[in-house]
């Protein structure tokens, strides 16, 4: 496999504390994971272009004809179309239309990955490259069963860190800043974490911002910030739902809710005051 050049590019994060700033260095483009699907097309159909077969594939998609859509979504992926590859990926991932199958969605994610990872941030189709970056940090965290894609921490580090520079992803963020917490695929780095986080959070992340709270209110690795923890706490507690799913930041927020002291609530609300009023 060939080696990708570096991307030159620093990514500068605001501190935990106030007025500094820190540096988190640009991770390299991975190298390719798969090669490239061919073009399918099904007996009778003919397409003037992957464009054409995309926006037919998506027209029977939301008509409910999830066979005749994965046709022509194949034809547009074999064309290297970006849109048609993130759709058959998240089809075969959540067996939305098609039987659920891990590995065809990796690779599909991969192609995504490998022909479109030079996407421009600014492009309209940066998120679903992003994403497939994502999606593919997940893969390598656990592996696939009985497949070639074996659990390889170290790689999932290299899916997230790229999505995490160079596409500034939220999601990649918070899955980078878990495993620094964790101490999985990299060095275990609680300081490293809260920064990711931070980052995540800043774009309104939900359980970035309430494990920054967190690791601020217990002083885990970062300088003990309890009222400014009490806020991002504040803040994840009021996005989340009463969903099972969501049990756990209820929890984190009550209990540091509890820990805190009235001075320490009082500037929570006025931090949350000014943060509000920043992004108006």
């Amino acid at each position: 496999m060939r080696t990708f050049k570096l991307i030159a590019a620093t990514l500068w994060v605001a501190t935990l504390g106030a007025g500094a700033a820190y540096a988190l260095d640009a991770a390299p483009r991975p190298q390719p994971l798969t090669p490239a699907l061919s073009p399918a097309l099904a007996p009778g159909i003919k397409y003037g272009s992957a464009r054409d077969a995309l926006r037919s594939g998506m027209r029977d998609y939301y008509a409910g004809d999830k066979i005749g859509a994965v046709h022509a979504l194949e034809y547009a992926a074999g064309q290297g179309h970006s849109l048609a590859l993130w759709k058959l990926g998240r089809m075969y991932a959540d067996g939305d239309g098609v039987e659920h199958d891990d590995l065809k969605a990796f690779e599909y994610f991969s192609q995504l990955a490998d022909q479109h990872a030079d996407e421009s941030p600014d492009s309209p189709n940066a998120s679903v490259v992003s994403s497939a970056f994502v999606a593919l940090g997940g893969y390598f965290l656990d592996g696939i069963k009985d497949s070639y894609v074996a659990a390889n921490p170290t790689r999932a580090v290299e899916m997230f860190s790229y999505a995490a520079t160079y596409f500034s992803d939220s999601n990649a963020q918070y899955n980078l800043a878990r495993l620094y917490l964790e101490g999985t695929g990299v060095r275990k780095d609680a300081r490293h974490a809260a920064r990711w986080f931070n980052l995540a959070a800043e774009k309104g992340h939900t359980a970035s911002q309430a494990l920054l709270g967190h690791l601020l209110m217990t002083g885990q690795g970062v300088p003990r910030q309890r009222a400014k923890g009490l806020m991002w706490l504040t803040l994840a507690r009021e996005a989340s739902t009463d969903a099972p799913k969501d049990q756990w930041i209820v929890s984190l927020y009550d209990d540091a809710f509890a820990a805190a002291d009235e001075s320490d609530r009082k500037l929570a609300l006025a931090l949350l005051e000014q943060y509000i009023q920043s992004r108006r």
